[in-house]
């Protein structure tokens, strides 16, 4: 992703710049004793520093995404970046709530405007952050209620249905197709583990453990072993050599494990919203996308997971080892859901008033 910025001589205008006989109209304009590119700049320095060096490509290009959309509020408003002070973060600030985002969303990009700065800092273009000490509006709106997630008859519910789906298919091809979706939506769902997992998951990372079968996924800066049930196991290894016969190709370490089957993009890596896409058609189907007060997404089967996971007797810790939560904090948001659910106090009161 290419930021546009634009070092001019300082007797230049602000208006436009010639470039081999044509005239362009800048996106920033920086003046020349700043003759660092800002741009390579962070990018460097986001390999060099966020996740410890370890940053996915994905994190990269969100980071250099959202960056971009400060850099051409600052060309709108002729704010020359190195210069931006406290206040004008907290007028971008103020843009950003007018614009609609969400708390959590302004969060995150004053988050990474603030590291675009750390950067520049580091490399001597400034020599205070603006943004170091402008926070977000505060989210007061209770965490818990924003998960979203099925009871456990709805679950088997969905995983019977994807079943008979595939004992009525017809050809091969409609198999494969169905043993994927099984493998994908079982994964997510009783495993908890994220659309981005398994859109990067690779043959590679399937380990073996005696008898038993894992997933080494990674995302958000964190890799872990997800161990699968006996069953799942069973449907990822049916559905890799069902794929191995009928697209008649050997499947390698470095092939990814869930893949497309259309005609366009046949063995091709599945794409995140191709994920979205399968469970959000299963969970229509089966009449549990759109249900009076909750609406579930992909994501709603990750929360599954981690729900179900405490109210069956998991504890904590195990919980979220098998979501790769780094803060327990985060965890206990399902624990405040499936208590605010199963044990209500008013439910206490009312049997203690007709007693």
């Amino acid at each position: 992703m290419k930021i546009e910025i634009v070092f001019v001589e300082e007797s230049k205008t602000a208006n436009t710049i010639e470039t081999e006989g044509e005239s362009i109209k800048p996106a920033i304009v920086v003046p020349e004793t700043e003759t660092t590119n800002l741009e390579d700049i962070f990018a460097r320095f986001l390999m060099m520093e966020v996740g410890d060096g370890a940053a996915s490509a994905d994190t990269i290009r969100n980071y250099l995404s959202q960056t971009k959309q400060y850099l051409e509020w600052c060309r709108d408003n002729l704010l020359s970046p190195t210069e931006a002070e406290p206040e004008d973060i907290k007028l971008y600030r103020q843009h950003l709530v007018q614009s609609g985002y969400a708390n959590s969303t302004i969060a995150t990009k004053l988050n990474i405007v603030r590291i675009f700065y750390k950067a520049t800092q580091a490399h001597g273009l400034i020599t205070s952050n603006p943004a170091a000490k402008v926070k977000a509006p505060k989210d007061r709106k209770d965490p818990a209620a924003r998960i979203t997630f099925m009871e456990a008859e709805e679950l088997k519910f969905l995983l019977d249905y994807l079943q008979s789906q595939l004992n009525n298919a017809k050809t091969n091809k409609q198999r494969l197709v169905l043993m994927r979706d099984r493998a994908l939506i079982g994964i997510m769902s009783l495993e908890g583990c994220r659309t981005v997992e398994m859109h990067q998951l690779k043959v590679a990372d399937i380990v073996r453990q005696g008898i038993k079968t894992g997933l080494q996924v990674s995302a958000k800066r964190s890799s872990r072993i997800v161990p699968l049930t006996e069953n799942l196991a069973a449907q990822l290894d049916e559905y890799l050599q069902l794929r191995r016969k009928v697209l008649r190709r050997k499947i390698k370490p470095t092939d990814f494990v869930f893949v497309s089957l259309s005609n366009n993009n046949k063995g091709g890596q599945l794409s995140r919203r191709s994920i979205r896409e399968i469970c959000d058609r299963a969970l229509t189907a089966t009449n549990l996308k759109h249900t009076p007060g909750r609406t579930l997404t992909a994501h709603s089967l990750r929360h599954t997971a981690g729900t179900l996971a405490l109210r069956t007797g998991s504890d904590l810790r195990q919980v979220q080892d098998l979501l790769g939560h780094a803060d327990p904090r985060t965890t206990s948001i399902y624990a405040h859901v499936s208590d605010r659910w199963e044990h209500n106090p008013g439910a206490d009161i009312e049997k203690k008033l007709n007693q």
